[in-house]
This record gives C-alpha cells, sequence and structure tokens, in this order.
C-alpha cells in the first residue's frame, strides 16, 4: 500500500485531490485566470498565486488562505509554470486516469536538472518580457517548453509561439 500523507508534492497536476483543485478553480474565478504553484511547500498540497489579466498576483496557502510569500517562493526552480484555468480543468478531469503504458524517460538527475534550467531559463525570459508579451502567452507554455528542450533558446521559442499563435 501507498501513501501520499507524509510526502511533499511532486509538481505533478494529477497528484492533486479533485478538492483541492475545485477550491483553486474559486480563487481562480474570484482574482485571475492563471495560476501557479510552488515547489517548495512541505506537504502534499502546495502553496500558489493566482494572477489576473494585467499580471497582478495574490497568493494562497494549501489551505486556500491569503498568504505573504516567502521572497523566492514563486521564482524559478522553486516554481511551476504558470497555468491556466483550462489545463487546470483538463488536470482535473484526468485525476484517477492512470496509464498501463510504462515510460521509457528515466528520471535521472541529468534529465530532471535539464528540465529545471528550461523551466528557470523560460520563466527567466517571461519575467524580464512580460510587458511586451500578449497576455494569453500563459497558454502556450507546454509548446514553449518543448521548443526549448528542442534546442531552442528561449528568446526563440517565445518568438515562434508569438509568431504562431498572436
Amino acid at each position: 500500500m501507498t501513501t501520499t500523507r507524509s510526502k511533499r508534492w511532486n509538481g505533478k497536476l494529477d497528484t492533486l485531490s479533485t478538492e483541492f483543485l475545485n477550491d483553486v478553480m474559486a480563487q481562480m474565478a474570484a482574482y485571475g485566470d492563471r495560476v501557479q504553484f510552488a515547489l517548495t511547500t512541505p506537504g502534499q498540497r502546495p502553496n500558489y498565486q493566482v494572477w489576473n489579466s494585467s499580471d497582478k498576483k495574490i497568493a494562497f496557502d494549501s489551505n486556500h488562505h491569503l498568504l505573504h510569500p516567502k521572497e523566492d517562493e514563486f521564482e524559478g526552480v522553486n516554481a511551476t509554470v504558470i497555468y491556466s484555468l483550462d489545463k487546470i480543468k483538463d488536470a482535473k478531469a484526468n485525476i484517477g486516469k492512470t496509464s498501463n503504458v510504462k515510460r521509457s524517460v528515466r528520471n535521472t538527475a541529468a534529465t530532471i536538472k535539464a528540465t529545471d534550467m528550461v523551466d528557470a531559463a523560460k520563466y527567466a525570459y517571461y519575467k524580464d518580457n512580460r510587458q511586451s508579451l500578449p497576455a494569453a502567452i500563459g497558454d502556450y507554455s507546454d509548446e514553449i517548453t518543448t521548443l526549448m528542450r528542442n534546442g531552442m533558446a528561449a528568446d526563440e521559442a517565445f518568438g515562434e509561439v508569438v509568431k504562431r499563435h498572436f
């Protein structure tokens, strides 16, 4: 029997409970259309911040109470990418649906470090250029990540997505 009671959240949306995601979506409906989760939170439910269309953020703890985040709690490798409301709805719909297909990619330290570097570079570029990027660029976060993992620099990946979709 596997228990997750004492484990820290692993950063995967499909491991969050339906109830937790319902509460996150309620906060998103009230405060903004995008959300980012902290990866440094102890426990199975992460702290998170909701972003509105003006890029203003409001943070909540894992119990959905207002939070004054630590200085670097939502910076670089300490946080997930920014998810749209649709992405959260999709994750909620897929909770409990596991695949019996074995993964061919091993999560070695090098793979994890490379993923963290891509996420950190993507976030740094977004943070430095968010004023000039389209408001809905967060909806294409996965596409940007894929382009960067295939060798594009952050500025090239963002430029390509803007060219394709805006």
